[in-house]
């Protein structure tokens, strides 16, 4: 545990120092929730590097840590250190500040904390049943990260190959569970690892959301609000909730302890709530997103006419983003959609856009070249026409307020009056005794800037709307969360409004609110009050795992049933082939694969055939497959066994 933490604070001072490089006027928080995100996008980098070249090991780990710790030689410089010691005693300050709103402030970041540890504790963990999940929608998950993350820790697997399609390259974006596979490797348990980085990054998002809206609106209140509305967003889903619990015949906390399914994903709703179905499953988005939080920030200034040119600093901020070509793909098109637009809008900053370009390129073009080749994926799965998402044949307005509530009609008041603010408020400050000084007229946007602003998010939703990138349409979801991060300031800054008006508008602000969150926060309580309890690993299982891999190479070659969670998954060795969902949602033909396996277990001169096509070491006949396929047991039982455990055996075939 010590040393996942020395991990994470050496990795997050080297983020933190690299801020002073592109961010000015940024509080200590904020740097310390960006710095942990840069130290660890910048860390997995460099390790997958290492690692190429040394092998996975520690003295890979311990280059790339040198390399994430680096940017502390900023600090060298003296106007660096005496920037750092400016920002210092400026958190001091308001943290040692008298009066309620420190106390505020420690309640508002503190009560996020405990409530983001509380639910990413139920992402896994361990009884005497085995391995379970306490979250609806990991139970597939799960076993996919843990199946990359152990066959980095196990299996010896760089170069990184898929491990649920043996002989493919692994071009899922895999730099978060690398990261986890690292903390592994020195000490540290696959669960606190996975914890302590969800916990932490899903902080920074919080935070990095909250200075977001803030930097945009110049509204505290807003920016408070938003990353509320944001992490427990859901659509109107609690009118189910409403109706199930009229209808019960217990008490309303009898129902709220016992809740029969999730209000804001099913058969009847798609916009699920970003922490539930997002972040606590597809953990790349976890890092991905705050990373990408932290290019659109910073690319902001561009829209702003005072800002001074930093070719230095576009360069460095460009680097980021080209990592994420093996942290988040998604994340990487919607910066592109973000810089181009943003860079059309204010052709005078083409430099600085080359600059930024440049640097994207030089690592996100190395990184895609080299996921390309030798892949299973079709890029062609990728993209696609494919009008108005899951809609299906429903009509799309109603869709969507059915899923998303009021989020449009409180995004499009709160970008009007955003746009419509700017002449009040230079009202009020001209009557005001400072008058109009630089600082505040800086602080007032011009009106055009909202519309540019929001024009790329609008664009996302629009192509979200249109078009399929991914193989799997639930997948767009990826690029409109990014329209719902975009709308989020806009939403917030609605409801603020309505919170300064009379008593009475300050009802219907609260009650805005609550139609907002209420579906989202009943999904985070139902996994939260430890609801769901999902067995994804049984304990023999997990013992079995154990066994196999003792007994087995790093690198050998498994056949086992085509299930999300076969034991193999524990073991970090290689399937033959796994999870047709998973292989399908990245865009691979496992039908073929799928037939072959299911003769292997037929046995017969066909299965002795393709086991020596497939160079297949060991085979595995447990529970799964004699559930899903025909096992042939006169067929093995002419090779040895290699390890035996209750229902799991293991043939050796090669």
């Amino acid at each position: 545990m010590l040393v996942m933490f020395f991990l994470i604070i050496a990795t997050t001072a080297g983020g933190f120092a690299l801020t002073y490089l592109f961010a000015d006027h940024k509080r200590f928080l904020w740097r310390f929730a960006a710095g942990n995100v840069i130290g660890a996008a910048i860390f997995g980098t460099a390790l997958f590097v290492a690692a190429m070249l040394l092998g996975f090991d520690t003295l890979a780990i311990l280059i790339a840590l040198a390399v994430s710790l680096s940017p502390i030689a900023i600090f060298t410089s003296r106007r660096k250190k005496a920037e750092f010691k400016q920002d210092l005693n400026a958190s001091k300050g308001r943290l040692c500040a008298p009066g309620s709103w420190s106390l505020l402030n420690f309640c508002y970041y503190g009560l996020a904390t405990i409530i983001l540890a509380l639910f990413f504790g139920r992402a896994m963990y361990e009884t005497t049943d085995g391995i379970l999940t306490g979250a609806s929608q990991n139970l597939g998950d799960l076993p996919f990260h843990l199946g990359i993350i152990f066959s980095f820790t196990e299996g010896a697997n760089f170069p990184p190959m898929n491990p649920n399609f043996a002989g493919a390259k692994l071009s899922y974006p895999f730099i978060t569970d690398l990261v986890t596979a690292a903390a592994v490797k020195i000490g540290a348990s696959v669960r606190d690892s996975m914890l302590a980085e969800s916990v932490l990054r899903a902080f920074a998002l919080f935070v990095l959301i909250e200075s977001f809206a803030f930097q945009l609106l110049n509204s505290r209140l807003a920016a408070r609000l938003a990353p509320l509305i944001f992490f427990l967003g859901g659509g109107l889903g609690f009118w189910v909730f409403l109706t199930q619990a009229a209808a019960t015949e217990g008490s309303i906390y009898t129902f709220l302890t016992n809740l029969p399914r999730d209000f804001t994903i099913g058969s009847d709703y798609r916009w699920g709530n970003p922490l539930t179905t997002l972040f606590i499953t597809q953990r790349s988005l976890l890092l991905g997103m705050p990373l990408a939080l932290i290019v659109i920030d910073y690319l902001m200034q561009w829209l702003l006419s005072h800002r001074r040119k930093r070719l230095f600093a576009d360069f460095v901020v460009g680097a980021l983003c080209g990592t994420l070509a093996l942290i988040h793909l998604h994340s990487l098109f919607v910066l592109f959609v973000v810089g181009v637009v943003w860079t059309l809008l204010r052709p005078r900053q083409i430099r600085s856009a080359l600059i930024f370009a440049i640097a994207t390129g030089s690592i996100a073009v190395l990184e895609l070249v080299w996921a390309s080749i030798g892949t299973a994926t079709k890029t062609s799965e990728f993209f696609s026409v494919h009008l108005w998402w899951e809609s299906g044949s429903e009509n799309p307005l109603i869709f969507w307020i059915r899923n998303t509530g009021l989020l449009i009609p409180l995004a499009i008041a709160g970008l009007f009056l955003a746009y419509r603010g700017r002449d009040s408020r230079l009202e009020k400050q001209k009557h005001s005794p400072e008058g109009l000084t630089d600082c505040n007229l800086k602080s007032l946007r011009p009106r055009k800037v909202m519309v540019e602003f929001y024009l790329p998010f609008f664009l996302l939703f629009i192509l979200g709307n249109l078009f399929q990138f991914a193989p799997w349409e639930w997948d767009n979801i990826k690029i409109l969360i990014y329209w719902f991060l975009g709308s989020v300031p806009f939403i917030s800054y609605a409801l603020s409004a309505l919170f300064r008006m009379a008593f009475a508008a300050k009802i219907v602000a609260s009650a805005l609110f609550v139609t907002l969150v209420l579906s989202g926060s009943l999904d985070v309580w139902r996994t939260v009050s430890g609801q769901v309890n999902l067995k994804v690993f049984s304990r023999d299982a997990v013992e079995a795992a154990l066994r196999i891999r003792a007994v087995t190479p790093k690198k050998a070659l498994i056949v086992n049933a085509p299930t999300y969670n076969s034991v193999i998954v524990l073991t970090g060795r290689q399937s033959l082939m796994r999870y047709p969902g998973h292989l399908s949602s990245h865009g691979i033909d496992w039908v073929g694969r799928e037939a072959d396996l299911k003769a292997i277990y037929a046995g017969g001169p066909l299965a002795r055939h393709l086991l020596r096509k497939y160079n297949v070491d060991f085979v595995l006949i447990s529970p799964e497959e004699r559930s899903m396929l025909q096992v042939n047991d006169r067929f093995f039982a002419e090779f040895p066994v290699s390890a035996s455990l209750g229902d799991y055996t293991l043939y050796k075939v090669r």
